[in-house]
C-alpha cells in the first residue's frame, strides 16, 4: 500500500474512520407486478449490495484502526488488508482531516473482491474526542463491476458499552450492475468490532452488524430490509457467515438466514407460508 502524507498549518496525528452501510438491490430479471413479491434474483442482488456496503465499511475500519493505533505511539501498526495497489493520501489542516483512498483502475483485496475508483473521507481534527463524525463519498467507484455513487455520514465511538469500537452511519447510494440494471438504496447501520482490533493481523477481525434500510429496484419495486439477528462478518471470509435478515414488500416478508458460521455463498430463505429454499448469494458462488 502506497501512502502520501501531507500536513498543513500544524502538526498532529490522523484518526480516519469510515463505515458505509445501507442495504441495496438490483433486479436482474424482468418481474411483472402480478408475479411473487419475492424473486430470488432480487434477493440475491440485494445481498450483493449488502456485500458492497460491508466491504466499504471494512476498508474504512482498517484505515481508522491504523491511524488510531499509530497515534498512540506504542508501535507501528499495519494490518496489510489494503494491498500495495491502493494509494492513500492524507491532508491535515488546523481544523480538518481528509483522506483519499484510491484503488486506481482495479485493485484486488485479499478476499478476492475487485475495487476501483476513490473513497473520500472528511472529519474535524479533534483526534482526542470520544466520538467523531465523518463525511464520506465515492468517485468513479466500482465493486466487482457494480458502479456505485453516493455517500453519507458516520458517527464513530472509540469504545462502546462493551469496550469495543462502534460506528453508526446513515447513507444513500445508487448502483448500476454490469447488465445495466439499476437500484437506489439507503439505510442506517451499526457496526461493532468484536474481535481482532489492534492485533496487526486482518484475518482475525470480526464484526457484528445491525440496522435496516430500503432499496428500490429498476422496476420501482421497493423492499425494506431489517437485520433481526446480528450479521457476523469475519474478514477471513468474503461472505457474511451467520445472522438473519427480514425482507418485506407490501404486507409480506421473507427471512434470509446466512447459516451457522460456515464460509460459503449459501443462504436459506423462509417464505410467508413457512416453506424454505436454499439459494446461492451474489453473482459468484466461490
Amino acid at each position: 500500500m502506497k501512502e502520501k502524507f501531507k500536513i498543513t498549518n500544524g502538526t498532529g496525528w490522523l484518526l480516519i474512520v469510515l463505515l458505509v452501510m445501507g442495504s441495496c438491490s438490483n433486479e436482474d430479471s424482468t418481474v411483472n407486478e402480478e408475479d411473487s413479491a419475492f424473486e430470488v434474483a432480487q434477493l440475491v442482488s440485494s445481498d450483493e449490495a449488502e456485500s458492497i456496503s460491508e466491504e466499504i465499511a471494512t476498508i474504512g475500519e482498517d484505515v481508522m484502526a491504523t491511524e488510531a493505533i499509530n497515534a498512540t505511539g506504542k508501535s507501528l501498526y499495519r494490518s496489510n488488508y489494503l494491498p500495495d495497489c491502493v494509494t492513500i493520501t492524507k491532508v491535515v489542516t488546523d481544523t480538518t482531516r481528509e483522506t483519499t483512498i484510491d484503488f486506481g483502475e482495479g485493485c484486488e483485496l485479499p478476499n478476492g473482491n475487485l475495487l476501483s475508483g476513490i473513497l473520500f473521507l472528511s472529519r474535524s481534527r479533534d483526534a482526542d474526542a470520544a466520538t467523531a463524525t465523518v463525511n464520506f463519498s465515492l468517485e468513479n467507484f466500482s465493486f466487482n463491476g457494480v458502479a456505485v455513487e453516493g455517500g453519507g455520514t458516520l458517527v464513530r465511538t472509540a469504545s462502546n458499552e462493551n469496550g469495543n469500537p462502534q460506528s453508526d452511519a446513515v447513507a444513500s447510494y445508487n448502483g448500476v450492475w454490469p447488465d445495466g440494471s439499476t437500484a437506489s438504496f439507503e439505510g442506517n447501520r451499526t457496526r461493532e468490532w468484536i474481535e481482532g482490533y489492534g492485533s496487526g493481523y486482518w484475518a482475525d477481525n470480526v464484526f457484528l452488524i445491525t440496522g435496516k434500510g430500503t432499496y428500490n429496484g429498476k422496476l420501482g419495486n421497493v423492499h425494506s430490509r431489517e437485520i433481526t439477528t446480528p450479521l457476523r462478518r469475519e474478514l477471513s471470509c468474503r461472505f457474511i457467515v451467520s445472522g438473519v435478515v427480514e425482507v418485506s414488500r407490501n404486507d409480506a416478508s421473507v427471512s434470509l438466514d446466512f447459516g451457522d458460521g460456515s464460509c460459503d455463498a449459501k443462504g436459506e430463505l423462509t417464505y410467508p407460508d413457512g416453506s424454505t429454499e436454499e439459494i446461492f448469494l451474489r453473482r459468484f458462488n466461490k
